[in-house]
Protein backbone atom coordinates (compact mmCIF):
# COMPACT_ATOMS: atom_id res chain seq x y z
CA UNK A 1 0.00 0.00 0.00
CA UNK A 2 1.53 3.49 -0.75
CA UNK A 3 1.84 5.36 1.85
CA UNK A 4 2.35 9.24 0.26
CA UNK A 5 4.37 12.01 2.38
CA UNK A 6 3.80 15.40 2.61
CA UNK A 7 6.51 15.88 0.01
CA UNK A 8 4.94 13.61 -2.67
CA UNK A 9 3.31 15.34 -5.66
CA UNK A 10 1.80 13.64 -8.56
CA UNK A 11 5.48 13.75 -10.43
CA UNK A 12 6.58 11.67 -7.75
CA UNK A 13 3.95 8.50 -8.07
CA UNK A 14 5.88 6.70 -10.27
CA UNK A 15 7.88 3.18 -9.43
CA UNK A 16 11.36 4.42 -8.03
CA UNK A 17 9.89 7.34 -6.29
CA UNK A 18 9.50 7.89 -2.73
CA UNK A 19 5.58 6.71 -3.31
CA UNK A 20 5.36 2.95 -3.51
CA UNK A 21 3.00 2.05 -6.82
CA UNK A 22 0.49 -0.40 -5.66
CA UNK A 23 0.00 -3.57 -8.56
CA UNK A 24 -0.39 -2.72 -12.28
CA UNK A 25 -3.45 -2.83 -14.10
CA UNK A 26 -3.17 -3.19 -18.03
CA UNK A 27 -0.21 -1.23 -18.17
CA UNK A 28 -1.49 1.58 -16.13
CA UNK A 29 0.50 2.49 -12.65
CA UNK A 30 -1.43 1.95 -9.69
CA UNK A 31 -1.63 4.21 -6.51
CA UNK A 32 -3.20 3.29 -3.12
CA UNK A 33 -4.73 6.24 -1.05
CA UNK A 34 -5.16 5.55 2.26
CA UNK A 35 -7.70 7.88 3.95
CA UNK A 36 -6.84 6.83 6.82
CA UNK A 37 -3.48 8.21 7.21
CA UNK A 38 -4.23 11.06 4.54
CA UNK A 39 -6.65 13.61 4.31
CA UNK A 40 -9.26 14.49 1.74
CA UNK A 41 -8.00 17.73 0.75
CA UNK A 42 -5.07 16.59 0.38
CA UNK A 43 -6.24 13.67 -1.92
CA UNK A 44 -8.31 16.31 -4.06
CA UNK A 45 -5.27 18.35 -4.38
CA UNK A 46 -3.23 15.46 -5.72
CA UNK A 47 -6.03 14.20 -8.14
CA UNK A 48 -6.48 17.87 -9.80
CA UNK A 49 -2.13 17.82 -10.20
CA UNK A 50 -2.46 14.63 -12.05
CA UNK A 51 -4.05 17.16 -14.67
CA UNK A 52 -0.74 19.38 -15.03
CA UNK A 53 1.22 16.20 -15.19
CA UNK A 54 0.77 14.62 -18.97
CA UNK A 55 1.38 10.71 -18.53
CA UNK A 56 1.39 8.52 -21.78
CA UNK A 57 -0.76 5.98 -19.53
CA UNK A 58 -4.05 6.92 -17.83
CA UNK A 59 -3.43 7.34 -14.06
CA UNK A 60 -5.31 4.74 -11.72
CA UNK A 61 -6.24 5.98 -8.48
CA UNK A 62 -7.48 3.45 -5.56
CA UNK A 63 -9.17 4.98 -2.67
CA UNK A 64 -9.05 3.43 0.49
CA UNK A 65 -11.06 3.38 3.52
CA UNK A 66 -13.01 6.46 2.33
CA UNK A 67 -16.21 5.56 5.66
CA UNK A 68 -18.68 7.48 4.15
CA UNK A 69 -16.16 10.56 3.58
CA UNK A 70 -17.88 13.83 1.55
CA UNK A 71 -16.61 15.52 -1.87
CA UNK A 72 -14.22 12.70 -3.00
CA UNK A 73 -12.72 13.37 -6.12
CA UNK A 74 -14.21 16.11 -7.26
CA UNK A 75 -14.10 18.76 -9.76
CA UNK A 76 -11.51 16.35 -11.88
CA UNK A 77 -10.19 17.75 -15.33
CA UNK A 78 -7.91 14.36 -15.79
CA UNK A 79 -8.82 11.04 -17.75
CA UNK A 80 -7.93 8.98 -15.07
CA UNK A 81 -8.97 5.54 -13.37
CA UNK A 82 -10.57 6.33 -9.75
CA UNK A 83 -11.95 3.77 -7.76
CA UNK A 84 -13.07 4.24 -4.56
CA UNK A 85 -13.30 1.06 -2.30
CA UNK A 86 -16.07 1.53 0.35
CA UNK A 87 -18.66 3.59 1.03
CA UNK A 88 -18.83 7.26 0.49
CA UNK A 89 -20.76 10.53 1.43
CA UNK A 90 -22.14 13.93 -0.05
CA UNK A 91 -20.93 15.04 -3.40
CA UNK A 92 -18.87 12.31 -4.26
CA UNK A 93 -17.02 13.13 -8.39
CA UNK A 94 -19.08 16.55 -8.73
CA UNK A 95 -18.17 18.87 -11.57
CA UNK A 96 -16.73 15.64 -13.11
CA UNK A 97 -14.55 16.00 -16.21
CA UNK A 98 -13.07 12.97 -18.09
CA UNK A 99 -12.37 10.89 -14.75
CA UNK A 100 -13.94 7.28 -14.96
CA UNK A 101 -14.76 6.90 -11.48
CA UNK A 102 -16.13 3.91 -9.55
CA UNK A 103 -17.56 3.71 -6.23
CA UNK A 104 -17.50 0.15 -4.82
CA UNK A 105 -20.23 0.93 -2.09
CA UNK A 106 -23.52 3.44 -1.29
CA UNK A 107 -23.39 7.25 -1.92
CA UNK A 108 -24.83 10.34 -0.10
CA UNK A 109 -26.59 13.08 -1.57
CA UNK A 110 -25.53 14.58 -5.05
CA UNK A 111 -23.10 11.76 -6.61
CA UNK A 112 -21.69 13.31 -9.59
CA UNK A 113 -23.68 16.72 -9.29
CA UNK A 114 -23.03 19.02 -12.37
CA UNK A 115 -20.77 16.43 -14.05
CA UNK A 116 -19.63 17.40 -17.44
CA UNK A 117 -18.22 14.59 -18.94
CA UNK A 118 -16.34 11.18 -17.95
CA UNK A 119 -18.41 8.29 -16.29
CA UNK A 120 -19.19 7.66 -12.64
CA UNK A 121 -20.62 4.41 -11.83
CA UNK A 122 -21.94 3.67 -8.47
CA UNK A 123 -21.94 0.13 -7.35
CA UNK A 124 -24.70 0.14 -4.53
CA UNK A 125 -27.18 2.76 -4.09
CA UNK A 126 -27.23 6.51 -4.44
CA UNK A 127 -29.47 8.93 -1.73
CA UNK A 128 -31.34 12.45 -3.04
CA UNK A 129 -30.77 14.20 -6.10
CA UNK A 130 -28.18 11.82 -8.09
CA UNK A 131 -26.71 13.32 -11.11
CA UNK A 132 -28.41 16.61 -10.38
CA UNK A 133 -27.53 19.57 -13.23
CA UNK A 134 -25.47 17.23 -14.90
CA UNK A 135 -24.52 18.37 -18.62
CA UNK A 136 -22.72 15.49 -19.80
CA UNK A 137 -21.22 12.22 -19.33
CA UNK A 138 -22.58 9.10 -17.65
CA UNK A 139 -24.05 8.03 -14.42
CA UNK A 140 -24.62 4.75 -13.65
CA UNK A 141 -26.29 3.73 -10.38
CA UNK A 142 -26.42 -0.11 -10.21
CA UNK A 143 -29.05 -0.33 -6.90
CA UNK A 144 -31.45 2.10 -6.60
CA UNK A 145 -31.62 5.91 -6.12
CA UNK A 146 -33.37 8.23 -4.00
CA UNK A 147 -35.54 10.99 -4.44
CA UNK A 148 -34.82 13.79 -7.39
CA UNK A 149 -32.63 11.68 -9.11
CA UNK A 150 -31.33 13.49 -12.61
CA UNK A 151 -33.24 16.80 -11.04
CA UNK A 152 -32.69 19.89 -13.26
CA UNK A 153 -30.51 17.56 -15.99
CA UNK A 154 -29.02 19.20 -18.59
CA UNK A 155 -27.63 16.95 -20.98
CA UNK A 156 -26.28 14.00 -19.36
CA UNK A 157 -27.06 10.49 -19.48
CA UNK A 158 -28.42 8.57 -16.34
CA UNK A 159 -28.71 4.76 -15.56
CA UNK A 160 -30.27 2.93 -13.04
CA UNK A 161 -30.52 -0.45 -12.03
CA UNK A 162 -33.20 -0.50 -9.90
CA UNK A 163 -35.74 2.39 -8.71
CA UNK A 164 -36.36 5.81 -8.23
CA UNK A 165 -37.87 8.26 -5.70
CA UNK A 166 -40.34 10.72 -6.33
CA UNK A 167 -39.77 13.78 -8.23
CA UNK A 168 -36.99 12.36 -10.23
CA UNK A 169 -36.18 14.11 -13.15
CA UNK A 170 -37.77 17.04 -11.33
CA UNK A 171 -37.15 20.18 -14.26
CA UNK A 172 -34.57 18.09 -16.58
CA UNK A 173 -33.90 20.03 -19.10
CA UNK A 174 -31.84 17.81 -21.39
CA UNK A 175 -30.58 14.81 -20.94
CA UNK A 176 -31.90 10.82 -20.69
CA UNK A 177 -32.72 8.85 -17.99
CA UNK A 178 -33.40 5.22 -18.10
CA UNK A 179 -34.60 3.48 -15.02
CA UNK A 180 -34.77 -0.44 -15.11
CA UNK A 181 -37.64 -0.70 -11.81
CA UNK A 182 -39.82 1.50 -10.46
CA UNK A 183 -40.40 4.97 -10.82
CA UNK A 184 -41.89 7.13 -7.89
CA UNK A 185 -44.21 10.10 -7.32
CA UNK A 186 -44.43 12.73 -9.87
CA UNK A 187 -41.81 11.28 -12.15
CA UNK A 188 -40.64 14.04 -14.63
CA UNK A 189 -42.49 16.78 -12.97
CA UNK A 190 -41.93 20.69 -15.14
CA UNK A 191 -39.87 18.21 -17.88
CA UNK A 192 -38.40 20.11 -20.46
CA UNK A 193 -36.72 17.85 -23.24
CA UNK A 194 -35.16 15.30 -21.12
CA UNK A 195 -36.67 11.70 -21.95
CA UNK A 196 -37.31 9.67 -19.48
CA UNK A 197 -37.45 5.63 -20.29
CA UNK A 198 -39.15 3.32 -17.42
CA UNK A 199 -39.08 -0.29 -17.02
CA UNK A 200 -41.15 -1.09 -14.23
CA UNK A 201 -44.56 0.68 -12.69
CA UNK A 202 -44.74 4.50 -12.61
CA UNK A 203 -46.68 5.53 -9.15
CA UNK A 204 -47.80 8.71 -10.92
CA UNK A 205 -46.16 11.58 -13.70
CA UNK A 206 -45.75 15.17 -12.24
CA UNK A 207 -46.83 18.16 -13.82
CA UNK A 208 -46.55 18.20 -18.10
CA UNK A 209 -44.98 14.90 -18.33
CA UNK A 210 -46.64 11.79 -20.36
CA UNK A 211 -45.90 8.60 -21.68
CA UNK A 212 -45.56 8.37 -25.38
CA UNK A 213 -44.74 5.68 -27.72
CA UNK A 214 -41.77 4.26 -28.04
CA UNK A 215 -40.15 4.44 -31.44
CA UNK A 216 -37.35 2.81 -33.16
CA UNK A 217 -34.82 5.63 -32.02
CA UNK A 218 -36.00 5.19 -28.57
CA UNK A 219 -35.03 1.61 -28.69
CA UNK A 220 -31.43 2.17 -29.53
CA UNK A 221 -31.09 4.89 -27.50
CA UNK A 222 -31.62 2.41 -24.29
CA UNK A 223 -29.92 -0.25 -26.08
CA UNK A 224 -26.95 1.57 -26.36
CA UNK A 225 -26.74 3.24 -22.68
CA UNK A 226 -28.17 -0.31 -21.12
CA UNK A 227 -25.21 -1.38 -23.13
CA UNK A 228 -22.69 1.56 -22.16
CA UNK A 229 -23.98 0.65 -18.32
CA UNK A 230 -23.29 -2.93 -18.54
CA UNK A 231 -26.80 -4.06 -17.19
CA UNK A 232 -28.92 -6.60 -19.06
CA UNK A 233 -32.11 -5.62 -19.73
CA UNK A 234 -34.71 -5.72 -22.65
CA UNK A 235 -34.99 -2.03 -24.40
CA UNK A 236 -38.85 -3.57 -25.61
CA UNK A 237 -40.01 -3.56 -21.90
CA UNK A 238 -39.68 0.14 -21.28
CA UNK A 239 -41.47 2.87 -21.57
CA UNK A 240 -41.04 6.20 -22.72
CA UNK A 241 -42.30 9.73 -20.80
CA UNK A 242 -41.41 13.13 -22.50
CA UNK A 243 -42.98 16.78 -21.56
CA UNK A 244 -46.27 17.75 -22.90
CA UNK A 245 -44.77 21.40 -23.50
CA UNK A 246 -47.84 23.00 -22.07
CA UNK A 247 -45.77 24.44 -19.69
CA UNK A 248 -43.89 26.79 -22.03
CA UNK A 249 -45.67 29.47 -22.51
CA UNK A 250 -47.41 31.83 -20.22
CA UNK A 251 -50.99 32.39 -21.58
CA UNK A 252 -52.49 35.91 -20.20
CA UNK A 253 -55.84 34.54 -20.49
CA UNK A 254 -55.55 31.25 -18.77
CA UNK A 255 -56.98 30.78 -15.30
CA UNK A 256 -54.34 30.27 -12.64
Amino acid sequence: MARLSPEVTALDTMPNSAATPGPTTLGEPTIDWDLSIRPVRELNQFLHDLAHNARPEMPHVRILHPNGRHNLAVGLQVPANIEILGHAGYFIAGMNQAAHITVDGNVGWSVAENMMSGIVRVKGCASECAGASAHGGLLVIEGDASSRCGISLKGGQIVVGGSVGHLSAFMAQAGTMVVCGDAGAALGDSLYEAVIYVRGSIHSLGADAREEPMQTDDLKTVADLLQRAAISADPQTFRRVASARQLYHWHAEAQY
